[in-house]
């Protein structure tokens, strides 16, 4: 963005360009797009959104006296951040909807190929394999951490400096229209539908509901564009497209196996199917990836933590569901050198089958031979109801991280896992903590 002016952004967006002299001369455009007055700097564009309890351009005087290039706010407030401060200051009756014409336009003029990726569960690790498959041969730009919404996707876009080749974008969904409204920004050439599993019930019902909620990123790509899907995902089948090129991947499928001298650090079975994903993605760009992947994970998904006297711990709390707990799970049981303990917290938006999916959870967890479980929740206290011996049921996540240091044994391999709103992270922390 840095070599486009405030003239270019305000006919782009639709807004009132009420001052046009950035902060600094000889810098025509902003360096960096946010929308956290606090951690606006120099060369910044803030944009002011409206939030359910505040409006982001009350804080546009505070972003120009920071040295932000501009603001972009609603009337009300554009006018007042002009007044004796120097800045550009950009008018607009809706910045949401701004911010995401700007990333759309961005996203032509760098004239880069675009990968979507979405799916119910591994949508993250799979965003991450692909980053590491095409960065020894593209330059990429991919969605760090959350930023997956109808916000933190287009601040990702906008973060791409000229010059890039590939965007991999995550796409998250909560209900039906999201990810089309995600597709309408960012344009992709390639979708990844990682698998379609019960979540998000709450909201949408039923799992054929999600199914074409997450096909909603196939709806959205161009004729001759490219959809990776799971092998014989039959609640996908409806939404396969004439038009386009479908590439399956998994047992049966187009990429079933990963080639001879590609290498992955992951044993499970699950993150090798996401892996697979990601190889169908690269080969749909035209990379073939060879040699070591090196990946780096996004925090709290899947993060082995080594402790003293051979612990590990598994800090995968960022969020749960059943599909993504079974995998958990599975993955304890082939990768634990001692005993397998499991601190697992409620699964949430699962609606009227909310219980019978916790109870289901606590079959696996004694089906892949967990000899502790620790349950956190009023839910997930169904999955510890069967449990031979006394179970371990605790109502919130700071008497786990009380509980548990006296349950572990030496070489014990801990998986943390819940819903976000659990709040999980602080038993992992608390047990790193006792280290130092």
């Amino acid at each position: 963005m840095h070599t486009r002016d405030a003239a270019w952004i305000a006919e782009v967006i639709g807004a009132r360009l009420l001052a046009a002299v950035p902060v600094r001369e000889g810098d025509p455009g902003p360096s960096r797009i946010t929308i956290d007055s606090r951690t606006v700097g120099e060369g910044d564009l803030f944009v002011g959104l409206v939030g359910e309890h505040r409006d982001g351009g009350a804080f546009a005087a505070q972003a120009l006296a920071a040295g932000a290039w501009g603001v972009l706010v609603r009337p009300q407030h554009a006018a007042m951040a002009r007044r004796g401060r120097p800045g550009v200051v950009l008018a607009v009756d809706d910045p949401l909807g701004a911010l995401q014409r700007l990333a759309t336009r961005w996203r032509r003029e760098l004239d880069a190929t675009v990968i979507g990726v979405t799916g119910s569960t591994g949508k993250t690790s799979t965003k991450d394999l692909l980053r590491g498959m095409l960065e020894p041969h593209r330059h990429v730009i991919a969605t760090e951490q959350n930023l997956n919404t109808e916000i933190g996707l287009p601040l990702t876009i906008l973060s791409a400096p000229a010059g890039t080749d590939v965007l991999v974008l995550e796409m998250a969904m909560r209900g039906e229209g999201q990810i089309a409204e995600l597709a309408e920004i960012a344009e992709p050439d390639v979708g990844v539908v990682v698998n379609v599993g019960p979540v998000h019930l709450e909201l949408l019902g039923s799992v054929e509901a999600i199914a074409a909620a997450k096909a909603e990123l196939i709806r959205g790509l161009p004729a001759h564009g490219t959809a990776v899907v799971p092998a014989g995902e039959a609640l996908l089948g409806p939404h396969h497209r004439a038009d386009i090129t479908t590439v399956t991947f998994g047992p049966g499928g187009d990429v079933d196996e990963l080639p001879a001298g590609l290498t992955v650090p992951f044993d499970s079975a699950h993150m090798r199917l996401n892996a697979l994903a990601a190889l169908a993605a690269a080969r749909a760009i035209g990379v073939e990836p060879a040699g070591a992947v090196r990946v780096a994970l996004s925090r709290l998904r899947g993060e082995r933590i080594e402790l003293q006297e051979g612990v590990v711990v598994i800090n995968d709390c960022y969020n749960a569901n059943p599909m993504s707990m079974r995998a958990a799970l599975d993955d304890l049981a082939e990768t634990a050198a001692g005993r397998r303990v499991a601190v697992l917290g409620d699964m949430l938006e699962l609606g009227s089958q909310e219980r019978h999916f916790h109870a289901e959870l606590g079959d696996h967890a004694r089906a892949t031979g967990v000899e502790v479980l620790v349950t956190v929740g009023d839910l997930a206290a169904e999955a510890g109801a069967g449990t031979g011996g006394e179970p371990h049921n605790v109502r919130t996540a700071t008497e786990a991280a009380k509980l548990l240091p006296g349950l572990l044994q030496p070489g014990d391999t801990v998986l943390v896992k819940g819903s976000r709103g659990v709040g999980l992270e602080v038993v992992a922390e608390a047990l790193e903590a006792r280290e130092d």
